[in-house]
Order: C-alpha cells, then sequence, then structure tokens
C-alpha cells in the first residue's frame, strides 16, 4: 500500500497554498511516492557504523591562521586623509542624512 495518496497531496497543496488540478495530483502522487520509497531504501541501509557525510570529499579550512600582526595607530591611519575629525576620517554627508 502506498503512503502518497491522492488526498494527502491535494491536502499538502492546500498547506502549500498551491492550487493543483486532478493531473497534476495524480502525476505528483507517483512521483512523492517514489522519492519516499527511495528514502525507505537509503534508510534501510543506513547504520551507525556508516557515518553521515554532506560532502565527497573530506574539507578543509583554506584560510590562514589568524595572527596578530602590526596595525597603524589612529595617527597613522589619519596621516594622509584629506580631512578627520576625533580620530576618525570625515566625510561628506550623503543621502540627505546631514547631521
Amino acid at each position: 500500500m502506498s503512503e502518497i495518496t491522492p488526498d494527502l497531496v491535494r491536502h499538502l497543496g492546500v498547506l502549500a497554498r498551491i492550487q493543483l488540478d486532478d493531473e497534476e495530483v495524480e502525476r505528483l502522487t507517483g512521483q512523492l511516492d517514489v522519492i519516499v520509497g527511495n528514502i525507505a531504501k537509503v534508510s534501510e541501509v543506513a547504520t551507525p557504523e556508516v557515518v553521515a557525510t554532506s560532502h565527497p570529499i573530506p574539507m578543509r579550512n583554506v584560510f590562514r591562521a589568524d595572527e596578530v600582526g602590526y596595525t597603524l595607530t589612529a595617527d597613522e591611519a589619519l596621516k594622509n586623509a584629506p580631512d578627520a575629525a576625533e580620530d576618525r576620517f570625515r566625510v561628506t554627508a550623503i543621502l540627505g542624512e546631514e547631521q
């Protein structure tokens, strides 16, 4: 006996707010039944000894290590700025956000 019935597909359509005609219900009933069957087959062979995988090859971080290095002081950073105030770059207001 199939787990997916036309009534279930119609109900899912209502929940998803998708209007389905009879042809679509018939087609989706078969397709969803095949999907559920395939999931059941995979569940049968899945065992605790087999580690779940999300990628077929091992993934690793390719970024460099986060190491503290030399940073500019506020005076050094602002030395060549066209305009500065209170240890910050000073820029023209945009989008009418003048203060």
